[in-house]
């Protein structure tokens, strides 16, 4: 920790020599002593942490010093000293923004060394806050916090972009493990919302009897167990953003109750009569198709094009190429740093296996694997022997239920088509059919729409 820079203006010599002598007992305080105003005011621009000045100064009063310093750096707390035990005065110079009043006496250099203790907690804490902010905006910087070159996640990050320039709300889908809450997280860390909350709600994790009360708080006495009054999640994310994962989850009667509030921008608790105002992002997700819930009559159909907004599709891990192999690093040195073990490579073979499978698991699989492996491997390489898959594997992805052989046929074919960028070549030559084959499948599909 760097020394707190302190600044005294004293123009009593003694008792400024006395006051410095006294405060340099801590080895972490660098003191510096000026007897007029003018002197602190040119030296302001060596940003001192801490001001502690006399009221009565020979070339100015301590009320426009304290003006002045503000009119520089109005960031800099002032402890005023004075001979002065007026209440008036005081008051006048805590509105003015001083820090802190201190009226000389016996007890003049342990209220002094208090003070300053007391400051340099509050600065401490204004530090690790801002700390904090940068490691949170470096951890979801979006090109950092989501690792991939591939072309389905650089359409990901196209959208992500679009959505942080605007409030527009957005609705991230895709396979369970995929990563929709980094996304919703990137998006709102890197927007103007940055410094607001994020307020997560998994709807699927919330028993139905309490959705309404963690959505919309309630106030005490409200229902049996109500002791206290509650703020809901809504108002929690007030000026924020607010992400609903898992929304395909919401009961149909809470969908009704979730539409108004969407449309009023505004709660009321359980159990309250007055309506609370909010401003909140919404930010949804769900591994399920809602145009196809709509359909269904699972899920309403105003609420669906109520929260829509900005659709974003996350790829699933089997569709991203090498990403499997840069997130597969990604993972390894996250997990032997923290694990204080040396970085450990990825035989050819290890490289091969995790291509080939398609994870259905995802992301959140594969970080469960790569976990498994580091602690498996002889620390010199990972070897296909340390690469253990505890879900379904290959060989039955895709023979999951009960399908004719045409329909498995044009289910691996659409699935290599896919993960070939559609190029029908590659594709072709890869399961070693006819191209045409392909373009028939094409177009029997183009033709059942």
């Amino acid at each position: 920790m760097k020394p707190l820079k302190i600044y005294l203006v004293e123009d009593d010599a003694f008792f400024g020599e006395s006051l410095k002598y006294h405060l340099k007992l801590n080895p972490d305080y660098d003191i510096h002593l000026f007897q007029t105003g003018k002197e602190c005011i040119e030296n302001l621009y060596k940003k001192p942490d801490i001001i502690c000045l006399d009221f009565g100064l020979p070339d100015i009063s301590g009320d426009k010093l304290l003006k002045k310093i503000h009119e520089i750096n109005n960031q800099i707390p002032i402890i005023v000293m004075s001979g002065q035990e007026d209440i008036e005065v005081a008051v006048n110079f805590l509105k003015a923004g001083a820090k802190d009043y201190i009226v000389k006496s016996e007890h003049t250099k342990e209220l002094i060394w208090n003070a300053i203790i007391k400051i340099r907690e509050n600065l401490n804490l204004a530090n690790e806050v801002e700390e904090l902010k940068e490691q949170l905006e470096q951890k979801f910087s979006f090109e950092k916090s989501i690792i991939g070159q591939s072309e389905a996640i650089k359409n990901v990050f196209v959208k992500i972009n679009k959505a942080i320039k605007t409030n527009i709300n957005v609705s991230i889908t895709g396979e369970t493990g995929t990563g929709k809450e980094v996304v919703a997280k990137a998006i709102h860390y890197n927007s103007d919302k940055k410094n607001k909350p994020f307020v997560a709600v998994n709807m699927a994790a919330i028993p139905k009897e309490l959705v309404e009360s963690q959505f919309f708080g309630h106030e005490k006495g409200a229902f049996t167990g109500a002791d206290n009054r509650s703020i809901g999640k809504f108002e929690q994310a007030d000026g924020g953003t607010i992400f609903l994962d898992e929304i395909a989850e919401l009961d149909l009667n809470l969908q009704s109750k979730l539409l108004r509030v969407l449309q009023e921008r505004e709660v009321i608790r359980l159990g309250g009569k007055e309506p609370i105002k909010f401003n909140a992002r919404l930010i949804i997700a769900t591994h399920k198709d809602l145009a196809q819930e709509v359909k269904k009559g699972n899920f309403r159909e105003d609420l669906y094009y109520r929260i829509i907004g900005l659709p974003i599709e996350l790829p699933p891990l089997r569709h991203r190429g090498n990403d499997t192999l840069l997130l597969s690093k990604y993972f390894i040195d996250l997990f032997t740093t923290e694990n204080k073990m040396k970085p450990i490579p990825l035989s050819k073979e290890a490289k091969d296996k995790l291509l080939k499978y398609p994870f259905p698991g995802n992301i959140r699989e594969l970080k469960s694997v790569i976990d498994l492996a580091c602690v498996m491997s002889d620390g010199n390489e990972i070897t296909t022997d340390d690469l253990t898959f505890t879900s379904i594997n290959e060989s039955n992805f895709f023979f999951s239920e009960e399908k004719t052989l045409k329909e498995y046929t044009s289910e691996i074919i659409l699935y290599n088509l896919k993960n070939n960028n559609n190029d029908v070549l590659k594709t072709a030559a890869k399961l070693d059919i006819g191209k045409s084959t392909i373009y028939n499948l094409i177009q029997s599909l183009e033709q059942k729409k």
